[in-house]
């Protein structure tokens, strides 16, 4: 209670919000540890989505890039400690609007079609959150067609499975 008073007087005066320390009321802490949870949910975090967690902080929270890094760390260390998503939606939703919320589910969109595709575990932790969040199953879909909508179609490549020419040429010899 005592340190959202502290951040809303930090906001009010004026004083650079990208300057205070991040604590676990503060909702940018609590979204960049569920971005950071879409990014790392598959086992593998790689380099696109890495890139693109950074790119996001500072588009939406306006944080220069010593403190982007500082709350990746910070949120990286909360979802670590963190035994369910409530600890983090919980401050989400009594600190955004339903507009806000849903931003923050496309951000998780946003993180998990980084690397091209959604995986069923991105999916199916995206799908959590956002009912933790109060997002309607209707907008957590049109929300995930808009983001799918900006990436890009990968390229077209050997068809795989057991009807490809590979499968059909192991079968004969």
């Amino acid at each position: 209670m005592f340190a959202a008073l502290k951040n809303f007087i930090a906001e009010v005066s004026g004083a650079d919000p990208a300057a205070r320390r991040f604590d676990e009321e503060d909702y940018r802490l609590a979204a960049v540890a569920l971005l950071v949870h879409i990014a790392n949910v598959d086992g593998n975090t790689d380099l696109a989505e890495r890139r693109r967690l950074k790119t996001i902080i500072g588009e939406r929270f306006g944080l220069d890039t010593e403190a982007a890094a500082e709350l990746i760390a910070a949120a990286e260390q909360s979802d670590r400690e963190a035994v369910d998503f409530y600890r983090f939606t919980s401050v989400l939703k009594r600190a955004l609007d339903d507009d806000g919320r849903q931003k923050v589910v496309e951000m998780l969109w946003d993180i998990a079609y980084a690397d091209g595709t959604a995986d069923e575990f991105e999916e199916n932790t995206i799908w959590r959150i956002a009912e933790l969040l109060g997002v309607s199953t209707r907008d957590r879909v049109l929300l995930r067609q808009r983001v799918a909508s900006r990436v890009p179609a990968p390229a077209p490549g050997p068809i795989e499975g057991p009807w490809s020419a590979t499968a059909a040429a192991k079968d004969k010899a």
